[in-house]
């Protein structure tokens, strides 16, 4: 988030403290958890009211970490939400996880743990891949070689494409 972390904190607190004086089951509902903070943000920015913005906002997923059906995918970033790109150098801004955690958010330290386990599991799974790749790439060099003048292959191997 861009801004300082005390008037980021300030303002959440602030919207802490709003509530239904008749019933205050019925709303507003202050969530604490980084995903739903930030679902919250982007429903301010779409039309939730009506059903093309419900369809939107049911389009949306956020999580804390990364979870296990999306931990093998590849991610993409879009460039023009990078915090360098967008915020002048010398400006302060806070991380949503923080701001959590200071109001009431009890599970960054488990998410923290679980992430440092999926990188170093991907780590290991990606230096694996590029094991492959290279023996894949030595034995085409290798089949090529071997091609007859007619260009058929002498010897047949089963992991050569």
């Amino acid at each position: 988030m861009s801004g300082s972390f005390y008037r980021s904190k300030l303002k959440y607190l602030s919207f802490l403290r709003k509530r239904c004086n008749v019933n205050p089951k019925r709303g507003p509902f202050h969530h604490r958890a980084p995903s739903k903070i930030f679902q919250r943000a982007i429903r301010g920015m779409l039309p939730f009211k009506t059903i093309r913005g419900r369809m939107a906002l049911k389009r949306v997923k956020a999580f804390e970490g990364c979870p296990p059906p999306y931990d093998k995918t590849k991610r993409n970033i879009v460039p023009e939400a990078k915090k360098n790109l967008r915020l002048k150098p010398g400006r302060k801004f806070c991380s949503l996880g923080r701001l959590s955690h200071e109001v009431g958010w009890q599970y960054q330290g488990i998410v923290r743990t679980l992430e440092k386990r999926r990188k170093i599991r991907n780590r290991v799974a990606f230096k694996e891949r590029v094991k492959e790749e290279e023996l894949r790439k030595q034995a085409v060099k290798i089949v090529k070689k071997m091609k007859t003048p007619q260009g058929k292959v002498l010897v047949s191997y089963g992991f050569v494409k």
